[in-house]
């Protein structure tokens, strides 16, 4: 994000008096530059200038020397009567005579560090005098910052906080991609114009228009294979400057815009650069000349090409990289010496013995740079700026600016020869209808007021028929091509506040769909049975599938890999949610919050084995119909599942009670409370399916058969690698195969009787090998087939047993069924006949007995 020093913002534009920074965002924010940041000034309090009148250097018992020293801060500043200020320093590069920047008492630093009267080394220091570090300025801390060798010859007791720069706010903003113009001062600088009505200078006029002088470095630009038609370069602007000590510090004040920039001072030559980068938004770089050989050729990358960048990485180029090259031993175009609009090589670097210099500024194609930025994961502040468009005019006035600094700062002498290879051309003009800002944004502006504000915004227009213009967009502003930029133009300048709040009618018929009523009511209804719900991240590692203990040949090994992951180690889109939700309740144990129960839900990606890799379409275009296809059958299927974890105590302890731990019946009851949500009933059997525990784990099924999910308590060693309480449980339903078998159409109510309940326990002896879901579907068949009718409300085990009482191989299952009539109140003889059916079909299909 770009950040704005208000004093470098004035030196383009009229600022008021005792403007601050919150009052230029909020005049920034009326044309759609947002505030991100205020950074508040470096330093608060007294900062001045003052000079060493004694130095008495004072060794310690340590062996450490300290210095005793007398400083003039002046009459306002110095001790009552008129007498220096006494202040110990331990640096010893300055002595009696010199200017330095002194910190009084009251004084805050970066840091924060306040300034106070302390004693130290057996004299009371009343100050100090400050460092470059302490002040934020460099990384120098060892030396004490003597103006003279700045070049900065101040009053005693002038205010060094404005005199350094340390006193300005700097404000940091939100652009846009589409107005990639105001990551420079002059085009902030313009919209606070147009916010405001302040005066604007604009520092890139007078735009040179005549041919540059000849014999400049020969360049030749040879894209021959454009993305999209867009030639990669179609401006390049080179001159030489000799003599120049670019290794050199570069001006304190300088120095000092920079770090407000958020950038940091690194040589003259490399500072000077940057600065005309900030100031007028063109990306530049400066080649050592000697290591340059005639033609620069601007072309696209062979195969197998490499180059070692500025950051002393060894990259692989892609075909599709434009490089800025040169011609050693004679082969043109042979060596890659930059990525062009991203950075440029070592090769070439400017370096301590660096004296000649190369100046290039030049215009790329955005879409070039930015896919060069992504492809090598190399974000610079040039290619930030070329990705958004930058100004074609510029690389002329910029190479200018860079080179009159050079020679001002550095002691060069440029060339009179000039190297301007310009192939671009005006912008292309578009007709706009001057009534369309009105229709789009619902304010009646006038022809005049379009006209005015297209204007303004540096647009040349011409008539083109009644109501009708024709619009050539200034150079800085890439961004317009059609009518509807425009429009967003007139809106933003004639003011956001002025467009009407208009609640649009919500269309009849278009409200939530069936699927999307019930997925709410299955999130609401778990929310109610005492579940959180929580959104994770879709991207997996390998390693967290290993801790779930999935088999190496499960589907679910078969993921998505993303060409562009968030995190190297998770690089992979999920195949089902319990592999983030338990981490999810992990990071939560971790934190102290072992009773927890979470659910989620969302999509997964489940790859076909068979799929094809999505195929790479060319940008810029709309594809054709077989590349659509092709890309449709690459899309993995996404289905949508719910999901939940439930750890720790599912009832809390009290005066009730000790509470309850989780059970693997706790996460079945949430599964089955989904299925009864969505209308479906589930057929639940035991199955072996990691990551739950063999013993422990529930297949879920529809009535024929299809399988929507599991559920049960976790492994053992899924629980220790994730760091869970012990006997954690979880499920997980595909909730699409649920909402698919679930009845269309409304759903009748129950009539409720009111006639009494009738209760019934029956205890049945089985194999113990018989599931339980099985005896309860008998149980369930009998008493609706008995002589009483379909009179059942409810059906549940309550009670397990196993013992000598019910022999060995058995176990004992007790069901309490409720019985209810909707039209009489049930005889003594009609529930004893609803007790035997029960017996008698569970006897018929596992032999099971009543138990004595």
């Amino acid at each position: 994000m770009p950040r704005v020093p208000l004093p470098w913002l004035a030196e383009h534009v009229e600022l008021p008096a005792g403007l601050t920074a919150e009052k230029l965002a909020a005049d920034l924010v009326r044309v759609g530059l947002e505030e991100e940041a205020i950074h508040p000034a470096a330093v608060t309090g007294p900062l001045v200038v003052g000079e060493v009148v004694e130095r008495t250097p004072e060794p310690q018992k340590n062996g450490k020397t300290i210095n005793w020293c007398r400083v003039d801060v002046g009459p306002e500043h110095n001790e009552p009567g008129g007498a220096p200020r006494g202040i110990v320093c331990g640096a010893h590069n300055f002595d009696v005579g010199d200017r330095v920047v002194v910190a009084l008492p009251g004084a805050v630093l970066p840091g924060p560090f306040a300034i106070a009267s302390r004693k130290t080394y057996g004299h009371v220091s009343d100050g100090m005098i400050c460092s470059a570090r302490e002040l934020g300025l460099g990384e120098d801390h060892d030396g004490i910052i003597v103006l003279s060798t700045l070049g900065i010859d101040a009053p005693i007791g002038t205010d060094a906080r404005e005199l350094l720069g340390l006193g300005d706010e700097v404000l940091e903003i939100n652009v846009t991609p589409d107005r990639g113009y105001c990551f420079s001062m002059r085009g902030v600088a313009r919209e606070y114009s147009h916010s405001t009505g302040a005066r604007f200078t604009d520092p890139a006029l007078p735009v040179p228009t005549e041919p540059a002088p000849g014999g400049g470095f020969r360049v030749e630009l040879d894209d021959t294979a454009p993305i999209h038609g867009t030639p990669g370069c179609d401006r390049f602007v080179a001159q030489v400057i000799r003599g120049v000590r670019a290794d050199d510090p570069s001006p304190a004040w300088m120095q000092r815009r920079l770090q407000q920039a958020g950038m940091r001072p690194i040589s003259l030559a490399v500072d000077v650069t940057n600065y005309v980068m900030l100031d007028l938004g063109q990306p530049l770089h400066a080649y050592d000349l000697t290591a340059l050989a005639e033609p620069i050729v601007v072309r696209r990358a062979a195969p197998g090409e490499r180059i070692t960048t500025l950051d002393d990485v060894d990259r692989a180029l892609d075909p599709e990289d434009l490089l800025i090259t040169d011609s050693p031993d004679g082969a043109r175009g042979s060596r890659p010496i930059g990525i062009a609009g991203v950075m440029g090589g070592a090769s070439t670097e400017v370096g301590p013995a660096t004296t000649d210099l190369l100046v290039e500024a030049a215009h790329f194609d955005p879409v070039t740079i930015a896919r060069a930025a992504r492809r090598h994961r190399l974000p610079s502040e040039a290619s930030k700026r070329f990705e958004r468009g930058v100004d074609p005019q510029l690389p002329r006035v910029a190479v200018a600016r860079v080179v009159a600094l050079l020679a001002e700062h550095g002691g060069g002498v440029a060339e009179p020869a000039i190297t301007d290879v310009d192939l671009t051309g005006p912008a292309p003009a578009f007709e706009l209808d001057l009534d369309l800002p009105g229709r789009l944004v619902g304010v009646p502006y006038t022809h005049d007021e379009v006209r005015d504000t297209l204007t303004t915004i540096g647009c040349e227009l011409s008539d083109a028929g009644p109501g009708r213009v024709l619009v050539r967009p200034p150079s800085w502003r890439p961004d317009l091509t059609v009518g509807v930029d425009l429009v967003e133009e007139v809106a933003r300048l004639r003011g956001y506040d002025a467009i009407p709040s208009v609640l649009p009618a919500a269309p009849a018929g278009r409200g939530l769909t069936e699927d999307q009523r019930t997925r709410r009511s299955v999130a609401r209804a778990l929310a109610d049975a005492g579940l959180v719900e929580v959104l994770t991240y879709p991207f997996v590692g390998v390693d967290q599938l290993d801790a779930l203990g999935v088999p190496d040949d499960d589907p679910r090994r078969r993921a998505v890999r993303l060409a562009n992951p968030l995190a190297e180690q998770q690089p992979y889109l999920r195949t089902n949610l319990l592999v983030t939700l338990i981490d999810a309740a992990r990071r939560n144990v971790a934190r102290g919050n072992a009773d927890l129960a979470v659910f989620e839900v969302g999509l997964v990606a489940r790859p076909a084995a068979d799929a094809p890799a999505a195929p790479r379409l060319p940008g810029g275009v709309r594809p054709s119909d077989a590349d659509l296809e092709a890309l449709d059958a690459a899309v993995p299927a996404q289905p949508r599942r719910v999901a939940g974890v439930l750890a720790g105590l599912r009832e809390p302890a009290g005066w009730w009670g000790p509470g309850r731990r989780v059970d693997h019946t706790d996460a079945i009851e949430a599964a089955l409370l989904v299925a009864r949500t969505v209308g479906v009933d589930l057929v639940v059997t035991n199955d072996d399916h990691a990551p739950w525990h063999p013993g422990r784990c529930a297949r879920l099924a529809t009535a024929d058969g299809t399988l929507v999910g599991h559920a049960g308590e976790l492994h053992p060693n899924v629980v220790a690698a994730h760091d869970l309480p012990p006997r954690t449980a979880a499920f997980e339903l595909d909730l699409d195969e649920l909402l698919a078998a679930a009845p269309e159409g409304p759903v009748e109510a129950t009539p409720v009787s009111s006639f009494p309940v009738a209760k019934e326990d029956v205890a049945l002896v089985v194999p113990a090998d018989v599931p339980a879901a099985e005896v309860l579907a008998a149980v369930r068949a009998g008493a609706a087939a008995s002589e009483a009718g379909d009179v059942v409300e409810d059906v549940r085990l309550f009670d397990v047993y196993t013992g000598d009482q019910v022999g060995a191989g058995n176990r004992s299952l007790a069901f309490s069924l409720r019985l209810r009539a909707a039209d009489r109140t049930l005889t003594a003889a009609e529930t004893a006949a609803v007790r035997a059916a029960v017996v008698a079909e569970a006897g018929r299909r596992f032999g099971a007995t009543l138990r004595a």
